[in-house]
């Protein structure tokens, strides 16, 4: 019997991260204490830009792009936001998206998934995720609930399940 198989990864759903970001707009232009207050949200690539008139004001719409994210489903592990800085008159929030796992967490999951884990599996660093192999697939499950259980400091997903 072949080996089976799964990916850990680290990947933003962009549609559902577009949709927070729009809800998120709406409510800021609707809202009764962010009317006439200049305060905007702009998805500009890779970063959320957030401004607004003071810094309470660039915070709370920093909160409600997190309550729509995770509305939506988005992990807020994805998002890297900074304290605001004051630029002329305008407080800026720059919050960079983080997505794909970097070689050293992804060296910390293989170590933690041989150490604690079932001793069939075998993982293997692929650019941005790690796939994992074991000829048994309640191994794999296994693996899955001990990673999904971690404490990481990004989002997981497991994908390609053979």
């Amino acid at each position: 019997m072949a080996d089976s198989s799964f990916d850990i990864t680290s990947k933003i759903d962009r549609m559902e991260l577009d949709n927070a970001i729009n809800q998120a707009i709406r409510e800021i232009d609707t809202r009764f204490d962010f009317k006439n207050t200049g305060s905007s949200i702009e998805l500009k690539g890779e970063v959320i830009s957030i401004e607004a008139d003071t810094e309470e004001r660039a915070k709370a719409a920093l909160d409600v792009v997190k309550d729509k994210m995770i509305k939506r489903g988005v992990s807020l592990k994805h998002l890297d936001a900074g304290a605001p800085q004051l630029s002329g008159k305008i407080y800026k929030i720059a919050a960079p998206l983080k997505e794909g796992i970097s070689t050293e967490n992804a060296k910390k999951v293989a170590k933690f998934l041989r150490d604690d884990g079932p001793k069939s599996l075998k993982t293997q660093i692929q650019g941005d995720e790690l796939r994992v192999t074991s000829k048994s697939r309640d191994d794999l499950q296994t693996a899955m609930a001990l990673v999904k259980d971690g404490a990481w400091d990004f989002a997981v997903q497991f994908t390609n399940f053979r």
